[in-house]
């Protein structure tokens, strides 16, 4: 069965920098999509970046654009997002999906 396990979450001050991670067990990352949502108290579900398995292209909305990095590992089955210049604003719970599986989401907190 699939399993998606995010990490890299924390507590950082504004202007800082996380990674988070996205390791897959039981099938392999490098067929479709993977995604980057989070969710901030009290707001929906948004889709922050994804890349695709083909041509490794890369979405990202606007107001993560030039902050945030997002790759993947084939050999380690893992996606990364490097989020650098952190704001406040970027508080939420980061999950990653891929097909129509979910991970439990890493929690991010920007303040100072």
């Amino acid at each position: 069965q699939l399993q998606l396990v995010e990490s890299g979450g924390g507590l950082v001050q504004p202007g800082g920098s996380l990674r988070l991670s996205c390791a897959a067990s039981g099938l392999s990352l490098d067929m479709y999509t993977v995604g980057w949502f989070r969710q901030a108290p009290g707001k929906e579900r948004e889709g922050v970046s994804s890349i695709s398995s083909s041509d490794g292209r890369t979405y990202y909305i606007d107001s993560v654009k030039g902050r945030f990095t997002i790759s993947r590992d084939n050999a380690k089955n893992t996606v990364y997002l490097e989020m650098n210049s952190l704001k406040p604003e970027d508080t939420a719970v980061y999950y990653c999906k891929y097909r129509d599986y979910w991970g439990q989401g890493t929690q991010v907190t920007v303040s100072s």
